[in-house]
């Protein structure tokens, strides 16, 4: 058995409330063994025989779908992915504040050349992005709320839905599972 991790877009946001009770259930429905559930957010760890994430995705997407009534954007990394996204730190020379915040958005699929350009061309000096595989960092240098970016202009300009969140989502959950690499906040700059 292996163990995974999925990321789920929009559960408990936006009048999609799942108990998460009900969605260790729902993910136990499809075989998958010491289902766990980690904050309220859509993050489900479980073990599975399965050696593609890939058609986990799908098999997992669907079967919310048929029982939620709505589709859920899935995004399922392993172990190793998930430590290398815990090792990876693309902003290392940023000034950190109190106010900066660092978010990971998973995406389903590396995007093209043409549209990593258009994405990162949204960076300024308040919003920085950066692109690594299937995973976009957003190092935001003001209050969220106060950004002029947002989730829904990042998927429009990437074509793909994605789901964001915060770097301590992703060092809690490398910490719990002992996976390696688990500090990737944000260091300040010398």
């Amino acid at each position: 058995m292996l163990k995974y991790f999925a990321f789920l877009r929009a559960i408990n946001v936006g009048g999609h409330v799942v108990k998460m009770d009900r969605l260790r259930v729902l993910f136990e429905e499809l075989g998958f063994a010491n289902v766990e559930t980690f904050i309220a957010s859509g993050n489900v760890i479980f073990d599975s025989p399965s050696r593609s994430p890939g058609a986990l995705e799908k098999k997992v997407a669907a079967h919310l779908q048929q029982s939620l009534g709505y589709p859920v954007a899935t995004f399922i990394r392993s172990v190793s992915e998930l430590s290398a996204i815990a090792a990876y730190s693309p902003f290392p020379k940023s000034k950190k504040n109190e106010t900066d915040r660092l978010y990971i958005g998973l995406l389903a699929a590396s995007p093209s050349d043409e549209v990593r350009k258009k994405f990162l061309a949204l960076s300024t000096k308040l919003d920085e992005l950066h692109l690594n595989g299937r995973e976009l960092y957003w190092l935001c240098h003001t209050p969220f709320a106060d950004s002029p970016l947002s989730g829904t202009l990042l998927e429009k300009t990437l074509g793909a839905a994605t789901t964001l969140r915060n770097v301590n989502t992703f060092n809690r959950l490398a910490a719990k599972y002992s996976v390696r690499g688990a500090d990737i906040s944000v260091k300040p700059g010398a």
